[in-house]
């Protein structure tokens, strides 16, 4: 049994994939301490590690900052040297073995610097990352655009980090927001993935973080038994982004033969007169509807898109941003969705998307393919896997 240490970026994106592997090291012995935010301690708990709540709010990933304030990121890069120490203090410099952190996690090189930890990356991310490889020519990536606002955050808390702890940091932003391991999984298969010439032979492809995840709920489910079921989902960043769109689904799917199912996080729904077949909730159990779900309309995200596969659910794309449309383009890519933009998708346009998914075969076919390909890789019982080979290569008891 080891001690593991795992640092998550505190934001649904990152911690849902991280919890079927904690899940599955737990089970085979691993000593697990997990550090996200206090909203993630039922989940983490449920998977037997020990949680441990950061001191600052290290989100990274919040929506845009208000007229005036600088942007949640920055917030947490200034923060660096009180939130490695936050991170000692809690532990009293346990011994550990490795460590087990979000990719995008910025203070994961230093902490295993000082402990003198292998580790072990956990990348929710994985498309569209070509950018943050190629330092040698400039980006039209509006993460790597010049900042010098960032660029001035950034070196105070490198400096601060150095005066502190007595080590040296880089301040290129890549090396911030994208933290490859010694070891790096990957959650997806090779088949989705495509071709990423940056991920070398320290990853490994094991298949979408799909993972029976114990949560409370009072979502209604007795109302979709037994019903055709459409489930809308546009994410926790990013459900507030399109409000425009809210007002296109209730005239689109009124009339739905069933029940929809909507999860209209961050959304104010007060002004909206729903239709009878119409369940919105700010947070619903995606696990358990989609058991249920006809069809499906995402914003693409990395979660959301995998369990939409992996449940060979039908299911239309609205990406917004991040990785969403490179996500969105490889389905469409491999005949498995339908993707519309999300600015001026229509009510009609919605309907006809859906009815295309569900009764046109190709789609079920393509999604099947790309489901057996997520089950041959192996899924959490391989990255645990991966895991004890990597530590036994390490000599690592």
């Amino acid at each position: 049994m080891s001690n593991v240490l795992f640092l998550a970026s505190p934001s649904h994106g990152h911690v849902n994939p991280t919890l079927g592997l904690v899940d599955a090291l737990v089970r085979r012995g691993e000593r697990v301490t997990y550090f996200a935010s206090e909203p993630f301690r039922e989940r983490v708990e449920a998977t037997g590690a020990t949680f441990k709540a950061y001191a600052h709010d290290l989100d990274l990933f919040k929506g845009p900052p208000a007229p005036g304030q600088r942007s949640a990121m920055l917030d947490v890069f200034a923060r660096g040297a009180d939130s490695i120490a936050d991170v000692f203090a809690q532990t009293q410099y346990r011994r550990f073995d490795y460590l087990v952190h979000s990719a995008p996690f910025p203070f994961a090189r230093p902490v295993a610097r000082l402990l003198e930890l292998p580790t072990v990356a956990s990348h929710a991310v994985f498309a569209g990352l070509q950018p943050f490889f190629e330092r040698d020519k400039p980006s039209a990536h509006p993460m790597l655009a010049p900042n010098p606002e960032r660029d001035a955050v950034m070196a105070r808390a490198a400096s601060d980090i150095g005066r502190r702890f007595g080590i040296a940091l880089s301040t290129d932003f890549r090396d911030w927001i994208f933290n490859p391991g010694d070891l790096n999984l990957v959650y997806t298969s090779r088949l989705f993935a495509g071709e990423l010439p940056y991920f070398d032979d320290s990853t490994r492809f094991v298949g979408p973080p799909v993972h029976a995840r114990q949560e409370t709920h009072d979502f209604p489910l007795e109302r979709i038994e037994g019903k055709r079921v459409l489930y809308i989902s546009l994410g926790t960043v990013f459900g507030d982004r399109s409000p425009a769109l809210y007002d296109a689904f209730i005239p689109a799917f009124a009339r739905w033969d069933g029940v929809v199912v909507m999860a209209a996080c961050g959304v104010d729904t007060a002004r909206w007169r729903l239709p009878a077949n119409f369940i919105v909730r700010p947070y619903v159990p995606q696990g358990e509807i989609l058991k249920h779900a006809s069809a499906a309309i995402t914003h693409a995200g990395m979660n959301s898109i995998s369990d939409l596969l992996a449940a060979e659910v039908p299911f239309v794309c609205l990406p917004m941003g991040a990785d969403q449309p490179a996500l969105a383009s490889r389905a469409r890519e491999l005949g498995a969705t339908l993707v519309l933009d999300h600015a001026t998708a229509t009510a009609g346009q919605l309907a006809d998307a859906v009815e295309r998914v569900t009764t046109e075969p190709s789609f079920r076919e393509a999604i099947h393919v790309i489901a057996e390909s997520f089950r041959a890789a192996g899924g959490y019982p391989r990255a645990a896997d991966e895991v004890f080979a990597f530590k036994k290569a390490r000599g690592i008891a």
